[in-house]
């Protein structure tokens, strides 16, 4: 088993080291789905909301959240991100909408993190603007898909 590298030999957390890596381009892609009643996936589909775009605000949401990871998540590194790409499919069976984010950057540590705040916080906006119509939507799947750059090099899911 690989050593966890947020732990230091007294086994204190530690925000990892990162002075001597490399710059280099690094990518990751997350995604997950928030399931719903179709008549809430219509109420999206159709813009028939009363609080407006859904979609819209979800998608500013997950950006945001992509850039202020580091303060979320106490053992991050502050990143100057590249890009942050949502992309959101609305899904009938079942019902839903899958949330895809793809968030670069040139730096010495990895964007997963990034990639999957943002998807965790488009979906929980998705379910803060329709919550009054459908409390039982479930958020589920959120993953790492791909990972690129780094020292431990390519991965795919």
């Amino acid at each position: 088993m690989s050593k966890l590298s947020h732990f230091n030999a007294a086994g204190d957390a530690q925000m990892v080291n990162v002075a001597d890596k490399a710059m280099t381009q690094r990518k990751a892609v997350a995604e997950g789905m928030i399931c719903m009643r179709p008549d809430t996936l219509a109420m999206i589909r159709d813009s028939a909301h009363k609080k407006g775009d859904v979609l819209g605000v979800a998608r500013i949401a997950g950006i945001m959240a992509a850039k202020k990871t580091a303060d979320l998540i106490p053992l991050c590194h502050p990143l100057n991100l590249d890009s942050v790409d949502l992309v959101f499919s609305l899904e009938n069976d079942p019902a839903g909408v899958c949330c895809r984010v793809t968030v670069v950057t040139q730096g010495r540590t990895g964007v997963e993190m990034e990639a999957l705040t943002a998807v965790q916080i488009a979906l929980l906006t998705v379910y803060d603007m329709c919550k009054a119509v459908d409390r039982g939507m479930v958020m589920e799947g959120v993953g790492l898909v791909e990972k690129s750059g780094g020292q431990s090099g390519d991965w795919k899911k």
